[in-house]
């Protein structure tokens, strides 16, 4: 039965003690590490046996950080991060007293983990579709190929065709292609532009031409393709394993629209409190503009690469609409610091938040965050996803489709109610 949920109870505005100036813009939000993207070393001969293995199913995730559980330490925002706290320091520890691979921040409220049957993790926070190499102080980003460059360092497809040769994969899960569009430095470049331009004369990011270069239709094409490759990638992987089409399917996400449209945005467009206070420093063009262009764009590519694949067992799970209503700064939600409620596990808590993690910068990212966590589905929003994918796995009958938020509160299983039609 779902919570009921109590009207929020306004409280006065509370500085956050981010400067409130241009100086916010120095080192304005990145992905972790500067990485050179490189072409994937060729498949080749496994010695994996030719077989599907014996015993219980599997599902698998591969991908990028709206996959891997980036950000789902933190139900909500707040100006006290105890008041949101899911999971605490260990959030993002897969791997005993930590990460398997640094950076990847695989969370422990990754939708993968959805329970109807065991799962593994194998996505990573930055993810392209092909792996990049790395310098020392960056994080490796293991992309969806067969790298391997033989001190431990692997590819995700690699890394899935090493777990299936022992666990009976049944559904592998996969969210590719945004960083392939450069995802984050174009938060960056219009978050930059918002905190270095007067409301009076506006310096828009959607007509950059940093920004307008990952969406002509050359490169539209060219990621498509590269998203394409990387899908194969996987079924090469199984196949390597002796899995055929009818063993497994393959479940491709959409991304969700993190920001409103501009006129949906709750802080105003003057001063700096959409960024020091909510953490939305966009124009309200550039909000408008990344949920009816550049979003559409990348879905388009996901759509498209999933056709050019030319798999026979691959379901599309469209997640674009999941978080409206819930989305950063939008009407209707708030900072929990501005309620009543005491903290994320208060009845009603679920609906009064926000679903997307704030928009942090390197001067600006205080105590236990992390600026990679901004704008990515937090505590709630990757428990809606979770949700969404069980409903996907259905039983073993694997089934794609749109997944939307149906009604307010928790369901039994204590996510967000999410229906996939």
């Amino acid at each position: 039965m779902p919570h009921s949920v109590p009207s929020p109870i306004q409280r006065g505005p509370r500085r956050r003690g981010w400067q409130r100036t241009a100086a916010l813009v120095a080192g304005a939000v990145t992905t972790a590490g500067a990485l050179i993207a490189i072409g994937a070393p060729a498949a080749t001969a496994t010695t994996s046996p030719q077989v599907v293995p014996a015993g219980s199913d599997w599902a698998v995730s591969l991908g990028d950080s709206y996959i891997s559980g980036e950000a789902g330490r933190w139900a909500g925002n707040s100006d006290d991060s105890g008041q949101t706290d899911a999971l605490g320091s260990t959030a993002y520890y897969d791997a005993g007293s930590g990460e398997s691979i640094p950076g990847c921040h695989r969370s422990k409220s990754a939708e993968i983990s959805f329970g109807t049957i065991q799962s593994a993790n194998l996505a990573c926070s930055g993810a392209e579709t092909a792996t990049s190499a790395y310098s020392s102080g960056n994080d490796f980003k293991p992309g969806l190929d067969f790298y391997d460059d033989g001190a431990g360092h692997i590819g995700q497809a690699l890394a899935l065709q090493t777990f299936a040769s022992t666990h009976k994969v049944k559904m592998v899960a996969v969210s590719i292609g945004g960083n392939d569009f450069n995802f984050g430095s174009i938060v960056q470049s219009c978050v930059t532009d918002f905190l270095t331009s007067p409301t009076w004369f506006k310096n828009y990011c959607n007509d950059d031409s940093s920004v307008t270069a990952n969406f002509t239709s050359t490169n539209i094409s060219a990621v498509t393709t590269r998203i394409s490759n990387a899908l194969r990638n996987v079924n090469t992987a199984l196949a390597n394993d002796g899995y055929t089409a009818s063993d497994y399917t393959m479940v491709v996400q959409t991304y969700p629209s993190p920001l409103p449209a501009g006129s949906g945005i709750r802080y105003s467009e003057s001063g700096f409190t959409r960024q020091s206070t909510g953490g939305c420093g966009f124009w309200n063009n550039d909000a408008s503009w990344a949920g009816s262009s550049a979003l559409p764009n990348i879905n388009s590519a996901v759509r498209s690469a999933t056709t050019q694949s030319a798999l026979p067992n691959v379901k599309i799970v469209d997640v674009s609409g999941l978080f409206n209503g819930r989305r950063l700064c939008e009407n209707g939600v708030h900072l929990l610091s501005e309620t009543s409620l005491a903290s994320w596990r208060s009845a009603g808590a679920v609906d009064a938040s926000e679903w997307i993690e704030q928009i942090r910068t390197v001067s600006t990212v205080l105590g236990p965050y992390y600026v990679q966590e901004s704008l990515h589905p937090n505590y709630w929003g990757q428990l809606a996803l979770r949700s969404c994918l069980r409903q996907a796995y259905n039983e073993g009958t694997v089934r794609g489709g749109s997944c939307t938020r149906s009604a307010n509160g928790l369901s039994s299983a204590g996510e967000p109610v999410v229906t996939l039609g």
